[in-house]
């Protein structure tokens, strides 16, 4: 493997990914069973301002290992996330719930919301 290859691998070990409208339904089961924090990021391939926001997001995965971070493109799970507006859209989960949400870019603002979740 190469080093940038590697670097990859360890740099989303914090984060999963959501590739259907089954998979978003099952993490989010995990999120509401386990009671974990949890953090989800909507976004979309087609969003520039998804697209600046995303290695933001990959690194804080790195920084608040105890929370749980999710990648979902609202273009792969179409039928579960017809409530989402605007993207990026973060979800925050506390015990099971959700208790936060955030519209647009702002690492500051998702770097503090994430630091109060943990």
């Amino acid at each position: 493997m190469r080093k940038q290859e590697s670097e990859e691998a360890t740099r989303n070990v914090n984060m999963e990914t959501v590739t259907s409208d089954q998979s978003h339904i099952t993490i989010l089961d995990d999120i509401k069973s386990s009671k974990s924090p949890a953090v989800i990021n909507y976004g979309a391939s087609w969003c520039g301002v998804c697209s600046q926001t995303f290695p933001v997001f990959q690194e804080l995965s790195n920084s608040f290992k105890r929370i749980k971070f999710v990648y979902a493109d609202i273009d792969e799970c179409p039928e579960t996330t017809l409530h989402i507006r605007y993207t990026p859209t973060f979800q925050f989960y506390r015990d099971g719930e959700k208790v936060d949400e955030m519209f647009g870019a702002g690492e500051e603002r998702l770097h503090d919301r994430l630091w109060l979740l943990s």
